[in-house]
Protein backbone atom coordinates (compact mmCIF):
# COMPACT_ATOMS: atom_id res chain seq x y z
CA UNK A 1 0.00 0.00 0.00
CA UNK A 2 1.22 3.50 -0.76
CA UNK A 3 1.23 5.92 2.11
CA UNK A 4 2.27 9.49 1.53
CA UNK A 5 2.58 11.45 4.74
CA UNK A 6 2.74 15.18 4.23
CA UNK A 7 6.29 16.27 3.59
CA UNK A 8 7.77 12.80 4.10
CA UNK A 9 7.93 11.66 0.46
CA UNK A 10 7.23 8.07 1.49
CA UNK A 11 7.08 5.65 -1.43
CA UNK A 12 6.28 1.98 -1.79
CA UNK A 13 4.93 -0.63 -4.12
CA UNK A 14 1.47 -0.24 -5.62
CA UNK A 15 -0.14 -3.61 -6.28
CA UNK A 16 -2.69 -3.75 -9.09
CA UNK A 17 -4.66 -6.91 -9.89
CA UNK A 18 -5.45 -7.49 -13.57
CA UNK A 19 -7.68 -10.29 -14.82
CA UNK A 20 -10.44 -11.27 -17.23
CA UNK A 21 -13.56 -12.91 -15.83
CA UNK A 22 -16.88 -14.26 -17.02
CA UNK A 23 -20.33 -13.25 -15.80
CA UNK A 24 -20.04 -15.55 -12.75
CA UNK A 25 -16.44 -14.58 -11.87
CA UNK A 26 -15.05 -17.45 -14.03
CA UNK A 27 -11.28 -17.18 -14.35
CA UNK A 28 -9.85 -20.45 -15.63
CA UNK A 29 -10.54 -23.92 -16.98
CA UNK A 30 -7.92 -26.66 -17.17
CA UNK A 31 -5.05 -24.18 -16.84
CA UNK A 32 -6.30 -21.83 -19.56
CA UNK A 33 -8.84 -19.06 -19.94
CA UNK A 34 -12.36 -20.50 -20.42
CA UNK A 35 -12.72 -18.46 -23.65
CA UNK A 36 -9.30 -19.70 -24.84
CA UNK A 37 -7.61 -17.01 -26.95
CA UNK A 38 -10.79 -15.65 -28.58
CA UNK A 39 -10.37 -12.14 -27.17
CA UNK A 40 -7.34 -10.79 -29.03
CA UNK A 41 -8.31 -7.18 -28.25
CA UNK A 42 -8.24 -8.03 -24.54
CA UNK A 43 -4.78 -9.60 -24.88
CA UNK A 44 -3.57 -6.38 -26.54
CA UNK A 45 -5.19 -4.37 -23.71
CA UNK A 46 -3.33 -6.50 -21.13
CA UNK A 47 -0.05 -5.95 -22.97
CA UNK A 48 -0.59 -2.18 -23.25
CA UNK A 49 -1.48 -1.80 -19.56
CA UNK A 50 1.34 -3.95 -18.17
CA UNK A 51 4.15 -3.05 -20.61
CA UNK A 52 7.14 -1.60 -18.78
CA UNK A 53 5.86 -2.75 -15.38
CA UNK A 54 6.67 -5.82 -13.29
CA UNK A 55 4.08 -8.62 -13.49
CA UNK A 56 3.57 -10.98 -10.55
CA UNK A 57 2.31 -14.52 -10.99
CA UNK A 58 2.40 -18.05 -9.66
CA UNK A 59 4.28 -20.86 -11.37
CA UNK A 60 1.21 -22.45 -12.96
CA UNK A 61 0.25 -19.12 -14.56
CA UNK A 62 3.82 -18.65 -15.77
CA UNK A 63 3.80 -22.11 -17.35
CA UNK A 64 0.72 -21.22 -19.43
CA UNK A 65 2.63 -18.37 -21.09
CA UNK A 66 4.59 -18.84 -24.32
CA UNK A 67 7.65 -17.64 -22.39
CA UNK A 68 8.83 -14.65 -20.37
CA UNK A 69 6.60 -11.67 -21.21
CA UNK A 70 8.84 -9.18 -23.04
CA UNK A 71 9.20 -5.60 -21.81
CA UNK A 72 8.25 -6.53 -18.25
CA UNK A 73 10.01 -7.98 -15.23
CA UNK A 74 8.31 -11.35 -14.73
CA UNK A 75 8.12 -12.20 -11.02
CA UNK A 76 7.16 -15.81 -10.27
CA UNK A 77 6.34 -17.22 -6.85
CA UNK A 78 7.46 -20.85 -6.91
CA UNK A 79 9.38 -23.49 -5.02
CA UNK A 80 10.27 -25.14 -8.35
CA UNK A 81 13.45 -24.40 -10.26
CA UNK A 82 12.75 -22.41 -13.45
CA UNK A 83 15.08 -21.99 -16.40
CA UNK A 84 17.05 -18.77 -15.81
CA UNK A 85 16.10 -16.00 -18.22
CA UNK A 86 16.41 -12.25 -18.66
CA UNK A 87 13.53 -10.37 -17.03
CA UNK A 88 12.63 -13.35 -14.83
CA UNK A 89 12.87 -13.26 -11.03
CA UNK A 90 11.68 -16.09 -8.81
CA UNK A 91 10.84 -16.08 -5.11
CA UNK A 92 10.25 -19.20 -3.05
CA UNK A 93 7.48 -17.50 -1.07
CA UNK A 94 5.10 -14.59 -1.24
CA UNK A 95 6.67 -13.25 1.95
CA UNK A 96 10.13 -13.17 0.34
CA UNK A 97 8.74 -11.20 -2.61
CA UNK A 98 6.89 -8.75 -0.35
CA UNK A 99 9.93 -8.19 1.86
CA UNK A 100 12.09 -7.26 -1.13
CA UNK A 101 9.53 -5.24 -3.10
CA UNK A 102 7.36 -3.50 -0.48
CA UNK A 103 9.47 -0.34 -0.36
CA UNK A 104 10.00 0.02 -4.10
CA UNK A 105 8.23 2.83 -5.91
CA UNK A 106 6.75 0.48 -8.52
CA UNK A 107 3.37 -0.42 -9.94
CA UNK A 108 3.31 -4.23 -9.88
CA UNK A 109 0.56 -6.03 -11.81
CA UNK A 110 -0.77 -9.21 -10.20
CA UNK A 111 -1.83 -11.48 -13.07
CA UNK A 112 -2.72 -14.72 -11.33
CA UNK A 113 -3.29 -17.41 -10.53
CA UNK A 114 -6.30 -17.85 -8.36
CA UNK A 115 -4.30 -18.61 -5.21
CA UNK A 116 -2.30 -15.37 -5.47
CA UNK A 117 -5.45 -13.38 -6.22
CA UNK A 118 -7.05 -14.81 -3.06
CA UNK A 119 -3.97 -14.04 -0.96
CA UNK A 120 -3.30 -10.54 -2.28
CA UNK A 121 -6.56 -8.99 -3.50
CA UNK A 122 -7.14 -7.10 -0.24
CA UNK A 123 -3.68 -5.52 -0.63
CA UNK A 124 -4.37 -4.31 -4.18
CA UNK A 125 -5.04 -0.59 -4.52
CA UNK A 126 -6.57 -1.17 -7.95
CA UNK A 127 -8.25 -3.98 -9.82
CA UNK A 128 -8.42 -3.90 -13.61
CA UNK A 129 -11.01 -6.38 -14.79
CA UNK A 130 -12.12 -7.44 -18.21
CA UNK A 131 -15.73 -8.38 -17.46
CA UNK A 132 -17.17 -10.63 -20.15
CA UNK A 133 -20.96 -10.66 -20.48
CA UNK A 134 -21.09 -14.44 -20.85
CA UNK A 135 -21.11 -17.50 -18.59
CA UNK A 136 -18.41 -20.12 -19.01
CA UNK A 137 -17.59 -23.55 -17.68
CA UNK A 138 -14.74 -23.02 -15.21
CA UNK A 139 -12.77 -24.76 -12.50
CA UNK A 140 -11.26 -21.54 -11.13
CA UNK A 141 -12.92 -18.27 -10.15
CA UNK A 142 -11.73 -14.79 -9.29
CA UNK A 143 -12.18 -13.98 -5.60
CA UNK A 144 -15.19 -11.94 -4.58
CA UNK A 145 -14.57 -8.34 -3.59
CA UNK A 146 -17.00 -5.70 -2.38
CA UNK A 147 -17.41 -3.40 -5.35
CA UNK A 148 -18.85 -0.67 -3.13
CA UNK A 149 -15.39 -0.32 -1.54
CA UNK A 150 -14.05 0.87 -4.92
CA UNK A 151 -14.63 3.70 -7.36
CA UNK A 152 -15.26 2.10 -10.75
CA UNK A 153 -14.53 3.50 -14.20
CA UNK A 154 -15.48 1.80 -17.46
CA UNK A 155 -12.43 2.16 -19.69
CA UNK A 156 -14.04 0.80 -22.87
CA UNK A 157 -16.53 -1.67 -24.28
CA UNK A 158 -15.63 -4.28 -26.90
CA UNK A 159 -17.57 -6.76 -29.02
CA UNK A 160 -15.36 -9.53 -30.40
CA UNK A 161 -15.98 -13.07 -31.66
CA UNK A 162 -19.53 -13.08 -30.28
CA UNK A 163 -18.51 -11.81 -26.83
CA UNK A 164 -19.33 -8.41 -25.34
CA UNK A 165 -16.94 -7.26 -22.64
CA UNK A 166 -15.86 -4.14 -20.79
CA UNK A 167 -12.58 -3.12 -19.24
CA UNK A 168 -13.21 -1.76 -15.73
CA UNK A 169 -10.82 -0.04 -13.37
CA UNK A 170 -11.68 -0.33 -9.68
CA UNK A 171 -9.75 2.02 -7.39
CA UNK A 172 -9.97 1.36 -3.67
CA UNK A 173 -11.69 4.23 -1.92
CA UNK A 174 -9.40 6.35 0.27
CA UNK A 175 -11.14 5.42 3.51
CA UNK A 176 -10.18 1.80 2.81
CA UNK A 177 -6.56 2.55 1.88
CA UNK A 178 -5.37 3.33 5.38
CA UNK A 179 -6.02 7.06 5.08
CA UNK A 180 -4.57 7.62 8.54
CA UNK A 181 -1.52 5.39 8.10
CA UNK A 182 1.84 7.08 8.22
CA UNK A 183 5.29 6.29 6.94
CA UNK A 184 7.01 6.60 10.29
Amino acid sequence: MRNHAAGKGCQDMKLIAIAAIGKNWELGLNGDMPWKRALKTDLRFFKKVTMGHPVLMGRKTFETLPGVLPGRTNIVITTHQLEPSDNLITYSSLEAFQKEWQDRDEDVYLMGGASLYRQLLDECQEIILTEIDHSFEADTTFPFFRRRDYDMTILDSVSENGYLYRHHRYVKKEVNQGLYDSCF
